[in-house]
């Protein structure tokens, strides 16, 4: 299964790795390799995440980092929604 990244999710993991790369840029580095290695998985595992708190969305944590990828499965790819810290208050 293909994954896809909507425009705000892009954004999202690119502020993510700027932000801790201005800090530390070795880290950032490997925030962004795991970021994208757990949603790599969801190619093979697209059910692995628990189901979202939005409807017809499932939300990946992405531990052991603070973040969380919400998607959703479609028929022939997974739809990355958002990448976002733990923390933040959403819907």
């Amino acid at each position: 299964m293909k994954i896809r990244w909507s425009p705000q999710a892009a954004a999202d993991f690119a502020a993510i790795v700027e932000y801790i790369r201005k800090q530390n840029p070795s880290a950032g580095e490997r925030v962004a390799h795991a970021i994208d290695e757990g949603i790599a998985s969801l190619a093979s595992f697209p059910k692995r995440g628990r189901p979202g708190r939005i409807k017809h969305t499932r939300e990946l944590v992405l531990s052991p980092l603070p973040f969380i990828a919400v998607y959703r499965v479609k028929a022939a790819a997974v739809e990355i929604a958002r990448v976002l810290h733990g923390s933040q208050r959403w819907p």
